[in-house]
């Protein structure tokens, strides 16, 4: 296996928030990590590249230990895109070349360039490589923070929310770029996103996390209205669409529930 995650914990301070967390993913797949807000998924991708050292538990990388690696190391095996960053008065392309550190020794080499570029290209952002980050939209931002981590040529790509500042048409341009590289290169990827149906449509497994803990795990079949409903408490069907399954919320009993809570929300 590429990653294996076994028996994971991390406390901040007394407030435990990840529990006997155990997984582990192969070349080529794609795993996402569903759940409501709170449950520990950020917290889990930052232990994974050792962001946040986890209190107990081991995670090994092609077979070795993430304790036992450099931070260069690290960075050469997994590329990690948080959800938010600080824009800064550099350009795209310089930007996404930062991505190569980890392999720059005296100098930037013409591999480097040339790796660089192909990223920029194949995410559909070869118009904005002169233009500085501190200009550029949130969506744009976005794809520049996934274009650096895949320059990094990593084993294991970790991604935090990847689409959520990104308009519908980009959503499914990056995932199907992410797809084919993923697929291509032979890495493995585990992401979070709470856009449940995107994940259905572009995910090999999924981790449905429920207070710090894994609830369920598995491929399309744990993708059930049981489990959704356990995990999100909203009541919903599991629909098949043009032969992918669509999560729907049964909105009357969804708002029914609500009802009474309305005066929290104003």
């Amino acid at each position: 296996m590429m990653l294996n995650v076994d028996g994971i914990e991390f406390n901040y301070r007394s407030l435990k928030v990840l529990d006997n967390i155990c997984f582990e993913i192969g070349e080529s797949d794609i795993m996402t990590i569903i759940g409501p807000n709170g449950v520990g998924k950020t917290t889990l991708l930052k232990c994974l590249n050792g962001i946040l050292r986890a209190k107990s538990g081991s995670i090994l990388v092609e077979g070795e230990p993430l304790t036992g690696l450099s931070g260069t190391e690290i960075a050469k095996r997994m590329g990690y895109v948080a959800q938010k960053g600080d824009a800064s008065r550099i350009t795209v392309f310089d930007s996404v070349l930062l991505g190569r550190k980890p392999y720059i020794k005296w100098d930037v080499t013409e591999k480097d360039i040339g790796i660089a570029n192909a990223i920029i290209e194949k995410l559909g952002m070869s118009h904005l490589s002169l233009r500085y980050m501190n200009e550029i939209s949130g969506g744009e931002y976005q794809k520049v923070q996934i274009a650096r981590a895949l320059v990094q040529e990593p084993k294991v790509l970790l991604l935090d929310e990847p689409t959520s500042a990104l308009d519908l048409c980009n959503q499914h341009r990056i995932m199907c770029a992410l797809t084919s590289i993923v697929k291509k290169n032979r890495l493995c990827t585990v992401m979070t996103m709470h856009d449940l149906n995107l994940s259905i449509r572009f995910s090999d497994k999924f981790i449905l996390m429920k207070g710090g803990t894994i609830y369920a795990a598995g491929g399309h079949e744990v993708i059930t209205p049981e489990n959704i409903e356990e995990v999100y408490g909203i009541e919903v069907t599991v629909e098949d669409v043009k032969g992918t399954p669509m999560v729907v919320p049964v909105m009357d009993r969804c708002c029914a529930r609500g009802s009474g809570h309305h005066h929290d929300l104003v």
